[in-house]
């Protein structure tokens, strides 16, 4: 894919609409703050499209919506030629109404990056010059104050996109290094002028579905993380409870070869690799399921992971505004494309799928804990004087359980808006903020099979398990130390969390 190397400060620059978008270029121009410019192709596809609909406005007096239209229920009233710029900013203005907690600001930058990509594939009709300060915004981490709640997720994402908006006229708020400053302030001091948006641009703005998408990759960023860990902390758990290899044989994964499953029982086997404790001759015939069933549960999740990576990479490459305007045709087409029902349905998915991770991780913590194999009760040396490693796992079940209810489908809901005009929506919204919260637990319930795991594993010594499993808790035992007797242990879960968050896989 197309790099460039910015001169001014020898960084890497993505060229929009140079290549399509995926999850490892989205992943590289967030983490490693890489610029944004446009390549010649999509600066020539803008102005195509702009040009043509100003000419088509200029000789023309057929009705196209939004354009020369009210919006919504007011689809049938007409607006005077002299009033269509008044009314993209009266659009933007009425529009910004969202509430609830800011967005953070790895997401809001998302949104940057999709609605530029988007906006720069020439059916939108917007000027360069919005486009390009969409692309100064990103370039100086100029981020606007956008909010969780408001969006129906159809007809767009119209209140965090026009927030995402407002400081492209001077108006809303931008976080600059960590602090919110007036959208004027930031302007004047950067001796720019607010943009005098033009026909159509308002609605090409707040059009699509960017929050909703800027949510898709980031859980999927999440997911893709906490898959990894998944495995990981469940090998050391498999070894940690004296567990069998049998159900991890590649033969048995042969036989129903679901992608996911495959790979999760190939992970262990090589996770695995050198453990005297896998080796042992097992005095048990089968396991419990939380340990026998890790390659088809976690399995399943990576195959839903997939689909939903598939679903979000066509949408970072889609345009999602409306009306849609065809310069080559002579086409100006008012359609549905904002409608997120298949990001919805994708995000409600993978929340079920991540939660299912969570809630086998619980019973596997459960498991450790219940005195059996050898290990004591609660892996503490004297339990009864010393409650050990009890409480954790109430607050991994009590987490699972909140999981549960946040996985409750918020794509097979709708409410009519518009005064019946906009008469289903796909709540994706609702979907992306939920989904991000389920994962934010699942990281909190793998901490604490982690921590139930590295205490276990010592309770098997003098034997020792592979090289990939011992380096791990040599790490984890550099940040929390084995549990003698009864402490503060929401210092260690903590830990734990930071430990998944820092530690490279």
């Amino acid at each position: 894919m197309p790099v460039v190397l910015d001169k001014a400060v020898k960084s890497p620059v993505h060229e929009i609409g140079s290549a399509e978008l995926n999850l490892e270029r989205v992943k590289t121009i967030l983490q490693k703050r890489w610029k944004l410019a446009l390549s010649p192709a999509a600066k020539a596809r803008i102005l195509h499209c702009r040009a043509y609909l100003d000419q088509k406005l200029a000789s023309s007096e057929q009705l196209f919506y939004g354009i020369n239209t009210g919006f919504g229920y007011l689809q049938n009233v007409r607006i005077n030629r002299a009033e269509t710029t008044d009314l993209q900013y009266n659009l933007l203005q009425s529009h910004a109404c969202g509430l609830g907690e800011e967005v953070p600001a790895d997401i809001v930058r998302l949104m940057l990056l999709f609605k530029i990509e988007a906006l720069s594939q020439g059916y939108s009709a917007v000027q360069l010059s919005t486009v390009e300060r969409l692309i100064d915004f990103f370039n100086h981490d100029l981020l606007p104050i956008v909010y969780t709640q408001g969006s129906l997720g159809a007809s767009g994402d119209l209140a965090p996109l026009s927030h995402l908006s407002l400081p492209l006229i001077g108006l809303g708020t931008l976080r600059v290094k960590g602090k919110k400053m007036p959208a004027a302030q930031v302007l004047a001091q950067f001796h720019w002028e607010p943009i005098a948006l033009q026909a159509k641009e308002g609605i090409a703005l707040i059009n699509g579905t960017q929050f909703m998408l800027a949510y898709g990759f980031y859980n999927l960023m999440q997911a893709e993380r906490a898959l990894h860990w998944a495995d990981l902390i469940a090998t050391m758990s498999i070894d940690a409870f004296d567990g069998s290899l049998q159900p991890f044989h590649e033969r048995l994964h042969q036989i129903r070869p679901h992608p996911g499953q495959i790979n999760t029982a190939a992970k262990i086997r090589q996770y695995l690799l050198g453990s005297a404790i896998a080796e042992k001759t097992k005095e048990q015939v089968q396991d419990p399921y939380s340990f026998r069933c890790i390659p088809q549960v976690h399995g399943a999740s990576k195959d839903v992971f997939a689909q939903t990576l598939a679903v979000m990479t066509r949408e970072a490459n889609s345009v999602t505004d409306n009306p849609n305007v065809f310069p080559d045709d002579d086409l100006i087409l008012s359609g549905g494309n904002f409608h997120g029902q298949p990001l919805a349905m994708a995000l409600d998915f993978l929340s079920i799928a991540m939660a299912e991770i969570g809630s086998i991780s619980e019973r596997r913590t459960y498991q450790l804990l219940s005195g059996q194999r050898g290990l004591p009760l609660f892996l503490i040396k004297n339990p009864g004087l010393h409650s050990g490693l009890m409480i954790p796992q109430y607050t991994a079940a009590g987490i699972v359980s909140e999981n549960k209810q946040r996985c409750t489908p918020a794509s097979v809901d709708s409410i009519v808006s518009s005064n019946g005009q906009e008469d289903h929506v796909s709540m994706g919204a609702n979907a992306a903020v939920k989904c991000a919260r389920v994962l934010n637990n699942v990281d909190k319930i793998l901490a604490i099979e982690l921590l139930s795991a590295a205490q276990a594993l010592e309770f098997r010594r003098p034997l020792h398990s592979s090289p990939v499993i011992e380096d791990l808790h040599a790490a984890f035992r550099s940040v929390v130390s084995f549990n003698e007797q009864d402490r503060i242990l929401a210092d260690d879960l903590q830990e734990s969390i930071d430990f998944l968050n820092r530690f490279s896989l």
